[in-house]
């Protein structure tokens, strides 16, 4: 498509948009009584207004009906994770066995870690990107360290190559292969915080299986963004949060997926009563009666408002469809990547630094300024419009196919070409 640079031809993308109508299902934020413009969603997704409906329902429930609402409930809390998966399952392209929604994201990476980490003789190593997200830069450091290991001879970080900031996927397959004998684990962000960089998982898993390494991933940045298909890849695990472009709240309920290979194998793991098989779980047998699946790594009994939040959202991405948002995504960064290159060409110090290729990042465009950043940011909240600040130096932009339209992006350029022509008077 050859794009242009004027608000009608924004306007006209929006016309032939057939999600535009689920712009109307957000609640957009106001600052200053107006509306923003709100690019922000790979921090925190925007609240879809029919989450109250569904919070009232269960609060309903539980007036009315009190513990009797765990089975005779209109969708009975002892069952309800069950509701949740086959829309999780197409989301992340799995198996409804291989997904279950529990906890938080970086307690599941603990629980899983539990499981799939097992230091063996020199099998002691865990291939990450170079800096990963802190929170799972924490638990990997901690798990070494439980299991009477130094994390600083454990860890393996590859980088992208020099003048780079894309790792490339040979540079992955190939560490993996110089690693040998040492890796135990391959451990990466599906899509990368910072860079928004979307790894080629298939590859890498590929090359981590042949090395005889699990391979797993935190896809916090991934999971409602890119198209997953973790079965076919045959990914061994990976957990997610419901915050970002899920859409399901502040601190809202995670998603787990292990590879149905692993259900009944001889896997360590940490055991609960709801990881029980359900009609085993109110006998209170002395032994651990294993469900079967997935959800034998969980361990107590989920939060039912975090279960319907998420599940609200959940079904405006079945009736939108992830096909038809991967494809609108793809279009929105292309257009704001179009925009932004003309805003810097022949200016030094400003760089996009995510992947040209639409298939190697979602809708997130990450933008370097050398000097000025946030100032830069600072600038754009002023004048209502909110986008992400990461240090030292980069602005994380992301037009969300569910409630940006070809019009916000439009009309974001408008408002940082002018910051440009100021800077320059």
């Amino acid at each position: 498509m050859i794009f242009k640079k004027n608000i009608q031809f924004a306007k006209k993308l929006d016309s032939e948009d057939s999600l535009s109508k689920f712009q109307e299902y957000f609640e957009i934020p106001k600052l200053k009584g107006f509306k923003t413009l709100y690019f922000c969603g790979n921090s925190l997704g925007l609240k879809p207004k029919k989450i109250d409906s569904y919070l009232t329902k269960e609060l309903r429930e539980w007036s009315e009906k009190a513990v009797e609402a765990h089975f005779n409930g209109s969708i009975p809390w002892y069952y309800y994770h069950h509701y949740l998966k086959e829309q999780t399952a197409d989301i992340v392209g799995a198996e409804k066995n291989e997904v279950v929604c529990m906890n938080t994201l970086t307690t599941n990476l603990h629980l899983l870690l539990v499981s799939f980490y097992r230091p063996q003789g020199a099998r002691k190593k865990i291939l990450v990107e170079k800096n990963p997200f802190s929170s799972d830069l924490y638990m990997l450091k901690s798990q070494i360290a439980m299991r009477g290991l130094e994390p600083d001879n454990v860890i393996v970080e590859i980088e992208p190559r020099e003048n780079e900031y894309i790792i490339r996927t040979e540079d992955i397959e190939r560490k993996i292969k110089d690693l040998n004998k040492e890796l135990s684990l391959v451990f990466f962000g599906g899509v990368n915080y910072f860079t928004g960089q979307f790894f080629d998982i298939k590859k890498i898993v590929s090359a981590a299986h042949e090395n005889c390494s699990f391979a797993g991933f935190d896809l916090a940045h991934a999971a409602g963004n890119v198209t997953l298909e973790l079965s076919k890849w045959d990914v061994d695990f990976a957990s997610w949060c419901s915050y970002k472009y899920l859409n399901s709240g502040p601190g809202g309920i995670s998603g787990v997926y292990v590879n149905k290979k692993h259900h009944n194998s001889t896997l360590q793991r940490l055991e609960g009563w709801w990881g029980v098989k359900e009609e085993q779980r109110f006998t209170m047998n002395k032994d651990f009666i294993s469900s079967g699946n997935v959800d034998a790594w969980q361990l107590s009994n989920p939060s039912i408002l975090l279960m319907a939040a998420h599940k609200a959202s959940l079904d405006i991405f079945m009736e939108a469809g992830m096909d038809k948002l991967v494809k609108k995504s793809k279009l929105l960064t292309s257009y704001l990547e179009f925009l932004l290159n003309d805003l810097v060409k022949n200016r030094l110090g400003y760089k996009i630094i995510t992947p040209k290729e639409t298939k190697y990042r979602g809708c997130q465009i990450s933008f370097m300024i050398s000097e000025g950043a946030k100032d830069f940011h600072d600038f754009l909240f002023a004048n209502n419009i909110v986008v992400d600040f990461r240090e030292p130096n980069v602005i994380r932009i992301s037009p969300v196919p569910l409630y940006n339209s070809f019009l916000d992006v439009f009309l974001l350029y408008s408002k940082m070409k002018e910051y440009f022509n100021n800077i320059n008077k």
